[in-house]
């Protein structure tokens, strides 16, 4: 084998990596639409859930250490800041996961696992309602988010190349997950207002709500 055609044979190899990489750090269309589509989805079941409430309703508390929809609601958008703030700037400049990560197991978790109420986990300080804004403002600033994401999905076209540790998904899986990358974060928007959406559709089924 002459060296002219080693030197071709390690150009078209580079040429080759390189057109794979860049393959591999875009979202497929599949996913670009699974992930809008579910955006929608839980979007439009908050919004179904809260309609039309009276303040006392929305303020309504099943027991006295339980959340009212008010609170609920304003616990989901904080989990939307914290996601759209703090993580994504960290995510940009977080480390690939490792070659063998299955991102469709997780990805599973996230959208399916994520929502099931019938494990209840603490919620983090940072995210405890104090009760900053009115419920209107709280769902406005809500739908300006999912909008807000729907943006990041489609600007950020890297989102499986950058990974970070994520305490939900270690405890839901109980230990055999623990980080997510930035498109299962962006899911995890929804899946974490669809568990909430469910809560709230417990408040409303209280016998004195």
């Amino acid at each position: 084998m002459t060296q002219h055609t080693l030197i071709f044979l390690a150009m078209a190899f580079a040429a080759c990596a390189y057109a794979t990489e860049q393959t591999a750090q875009k979202l497929t269309p599949e996913e670009l639409e699974q992930a809008h589509q579910y955006l929608k989805q839980t979007r439009d079941l908050v919004v179904g859930a809260t309609k039309g409430l009276t303040e006392s309703q929305w303020r309504f508390k099943p027991a006295p250490d339980r959340w009212s929809i008010a609170e609920i609601v304003e616990h989901m958008v904080l989990a939307q800041d914290l996601i759209l703030g703090p993580i994504r700037q960290q995510l940009a400049t977080a480390p690939a996961g490792p070659a063998d990560r299955d991102i469709k197991q997780i990805d599973a978790i996230v959208l399916n696992r994520f929502p099931d109420r019938t494990s209840k986990f603490q919620a983090p300080e940072v995210l405890h309602p104090t009760g900053r804004w009115t419920p209107s403002a709280a769902m406005a600033r809500l739908l300006e988010n999912f909008d807000r994401l729907s943006q990041y999905l489609d600007s950020t076209p890297d989102l499986r190349q950058h990974v970070l540790e994520a305490a939900p998904l270690k405890a839901v899986s109980k230990g055999a997950y623990d980080a997510m990358d930035g498109y299962e974060w962006i899911l995890a928007t929804g899946s974490h207002t669809e568990r909430h959406t469910k809560q709230i559709l417990e408040v409303k089924a209280d016998p004195n709500f």
